[in-house]
C-alpha cells in the first residue's frame, strides 16, 4: 500500500535501519476488551488484545482499540491503561447482538471508524490489526482509506469450526466464510496463533505461506502463578480432599462442558469412594446461540445422577480464577475446535496439569505427557479414564504439574509482542519477513 504522508519510512528491500509503529489502530467489533472475558462474546481474543496492547504501550508503541458501542452512557473513549484507548463506535442497536446480526451493521461501524480518524493529521495511524473477521472486514476498509497495511488475525475460522461441529451446533453462515476468504486474500499480512492454524489458512482458504507468521499467544506470569492447591480450596469454599475437575469458559456446545459432565459421571461409576469428594466446577457464562446452554448441562448434571457434584459459577476475574486453577486437580478442555486454548496454559502456569482435546492449537498449549494429556475424540470414558489415575496416582499429576509451569513459561504475553512487533516491521517495510518468524 502507499505511503501516507507522516508514515514511518523504510527501505523497501530491508535494508535499511527497522521500521517502528507509533500507532496502531486495532479493530475489535464485536466484542470490547472492556468485558469480562468468559460470557456472551468474551474470551480468549478479550484476553489477547488487553495484554498485547498493554505491552505495546508499554514499548512506546500507542494503541487505539475501536470496538462497538454497546450502551447509551458509554463515552466515546476510555484509557483503558497508559497509552491504550478504547474507542465506542456506535453501529447499530445498543445492547448485545449476536455476530451474525452484527455483519448487518459494518457499514455505520466503519463510517465511525473513518470519522474518528478524520479528527486527526494524515498519518496518525501506521497500520491496522483486525482481530476476528468481522473487524478485519472493517479494517480492511479503514486501511485502504488510510494508505496503512493490514495485518489480519483470524482467532477462530469457519470453515475448520463447520468441519468439526458439535452434535447439535450450528454450522457458520455463509457469509462469515466468504468474508474470511476475501481476507485472507487482501490481509498484507496474516498472523496465526499456531502452527496448525497458519497450515489451516493455507489449506482451506489457500493462503500464501509467505504472509503467513505465527505468533504463539501467551499468559500473564505475574498472575498466574503456582500456590497452595489447599489454600485455594479452601479460598473457593470446598473442603481440602476434594477433587476437583474444572472447566473455565464460554459455555457452548463447541467447548463440549457436557464431555466433562458424562466423564464425571463414569467416573463416579468406575470409583464410588469419590462420591461426596468430587466437585465439577463449570466457570463461565451465557455464549452467543447457546443461551441455552447452561440450563441444558444443569438438566444433563441431574439425568446423570451427579448434580450433587456439578458448580455452575460465573465468570471470575483472572485473580480469583487463579484460584479455581490451583484448587483443581485437573482442568479439562474438550473443545471441538480451538485456535489456541489459553484457558490450557494458564492453568498450566498455576501447576494444574490439563486434559484436554487433541484439537487445532492445544496440542502447542498442552505438552502430550508433560504438562498434561491429550485425547483424540471425545469420549467421556477416554476422560475418564486419565482423570481417573491423576485422582489415584498424584506423585504422577504433581509431576505433569510441575513440569506444566516450565512449559507455560515458554508461553510469555512478552515474547507474543516480541513477534508481533517483528510483523509489524517487515510489514510497513514492505520487505519479506525471516524465515524464522514463520516457524
Amino acid at each position: 500500500m502507499p505511503e501516507t504522508p507522516g508514515q514511518p519510512g523504510g527501505a523497501a528491500d530491508g535494508s535499511g535501519p527497522p521500521v517502528e509503529p507509533r500507532r496502531i489502530a486495532t479493530i475489535s467489533l464485536h466484542t470490547s476488551p472492556l468485558d469480562q472475558p468468559g460470557t456472551g462474546d468474551a474470551g480468549g481474543m478479550n484476553v489477547y488484545i488487553v495484554e498485547v496492547a498493554k505491552r505495546l504501550a508499554e514499548r512506546g508503541v500507542a494503541v487505539d482499540v475501536f470496538t462497538r458501542a454497546t450502551g447509551l452512557g458509554q463515552p466515546p473513549e476510555v484509557e483503558m491503561a497508559p497509552g491504550v484507548t478504547v474507542r465506542h463506535v456506535s453501529a447499530g442497536p445498543f445492547g448485545a447482538l449476536d455476530k451474525d446480526t452484527l455483519a448487518r451493521h459494518l457499514c455505520p461501524f466503519i463510517f465511525g471508524v473513518l470519522r474518528t480518524e478524520a479528527r486527526n493529521e494524515p498519518g496518525h495511524y501506521d497500520l491496522v490489526h483486525g482481530h476476528y473477521w468481522l473487524s478485519g472486514r472493517a479494517g480492511a476498509v479503514a486501511a485502504q482509506r488510510w494508505g496503512v497495511p493490514l495485518v489480519q488475525s483470524m482467532h477462530t475460522l469457519a470453515k475448520v469450526k463447520n468441519v468439526s461441529l458439535a452434535d447439535g451446533d450450528v454450522p457458520e453462515p455463509e457469509v462469515r466464510v466468504r468474508g474470511e476468504d476475501h481476507l485472507v486474500r487482501s490481509a498484507d499480512h496474516l498472523v496465526a496463533n499456531t502452527a496448525d492454524e497458519a497450515a489451516q489458512l493455507v489449506r482451506y482458504y489457500d493462503a500464501d505461506p509467505a504472509r503467513v507468521t505465527t505468533v504463539p499467544p501467551g499468559v500473564d506470569l505475574d498472575v498466574f502463578t503456582p500456590g497452595s492447591r489447599a489454600a485455594s480450596l479452601r479460598r473457593i469454599g470446598l473442603p481440602e480432599d476434594a477433587e476437583l475437575l474444572l472447566f473455565v469458559g464460554r459455555v457452548q456446545r463447541l467447548k463440549a462442558p457436557d464431555v466433562l459432565m458424562r466423564a464425571a459421571a463414569r467416573l463416579l461409576q468406575r470409583d464410588p469412594s469419590l462420591r461426596g469428594r468430587l466437585v465439577v466446577a463449570v466457570v463461565g457464562g451465557l455464549s452467543g446461540r447457546d443461551a441455552a446452554e447452561p440450563r441444558r448441562l444443569t438438566e444433563l448434571a441431574r439425568s446423570l445422577g451427579i448434580a450433587d457434584a456439578v458448580r455452575m459459577e460465573p465468570p471470575r476475574s483472572r485473580t480469583e480464577l487463579a484460584h479455581y486453577y490451583r484448587a483443581a486437580t485437573a482442568t479439562v478442555v474438550p473443545s471441538y475446535s480451538e485456535s489456541f486454548g489459553l484457558v490450557a496454559v494458564e492453568s498450566e502456569a498455576c501447576g494444574t496439569p490439563v486434559v484436554a482435546a487433541r484439537v487445532g492449537g492445544l496440542p502447542t498449549a498442552v505438552s502430550d505427557g508433560v504438562s498434561g494429556v491429550l485425547i483424540d475424540g471425545h469420549d467421556p470414558d477416554d476422560y475418564a479414564r486419565v482423570l481417573h489415575r491423576m485422582i489415584t496416582e498424584p506423585a504422577w499429576r504433581d509431576s505433569l504439574g510441575a513440569a506444566a509451569v516450565g512449559h507455560a513459561a515458554g508461553l510469555s504475553w512478552s515474547a507474543t509482542v516480541d513477534g508481533l512487533l517483528g510483523v509489524y516491521r517487515g510489514t510497513l517495510a514492505g520487505s519479506p519477513l525471516p524465515v524464522a518468524a514463520n516457524q
